[in-house]
């Protein structure tokens, strides 16, 4: 079975169709939600994008957005916050927006925590400049 995948871009925008739900997305939308990060055993395995996962890389896993894209997360309550490039999908568990490398989470500060509220404001998609 073959999926196909139509991009068209409307005023900056990419629009991303597929077997789910249409995304639009462009450079300086901000996102809101709650982040967790990866188990350490975890690290090594294959991720989305074919890269091994690196616990101390910058990364993060989200849902939707395109793979390669730049985001910065920031944790409203410290100011604290990470740019780092989606390469993974997930987090799988409801009420999650973006899973962090432990490298990440560690400069947000959340390891003890183990969730905490971000923001999440894309940088940059892939292909464009910074990207």
């Amino acid at each position: 079975m073959t999926t196909t995948v139509h991009r068209l871009f409307i005023g900056g925008a990419l629009l991303l169709g597929a077997a789910g739900p249409t995304l639009a997305v462009q450079p300086g939308q901000v996102l809101s939600g709650i982040a967790s990060y990866y188990h350490d055993s975890l690290h090594g395995n294959k991720t989305a994008s074919g890269k091994a996962y690196n616990k101390n890389a910058l990364s993060a896993a989200h849902k939707t957005l395109p793979l390669g894209t730049r985001v910065r997360v920031t944790e409203p309550n410290t100011g604290r916050s990470v740019e780092l490039v989606v390469n993974d999908r997930g987090p799988f568990t409801k009420g999650r927006i973006i899973d962090l490398s432990r490298r990440a989470a560690a400069e947000l500060g959340m390891i003890k925590k183990g969730v905490t509220k971000v923001k999440v404001e894309i940088l940059s998609l892939p292909g464009q400049r910074g990207a």
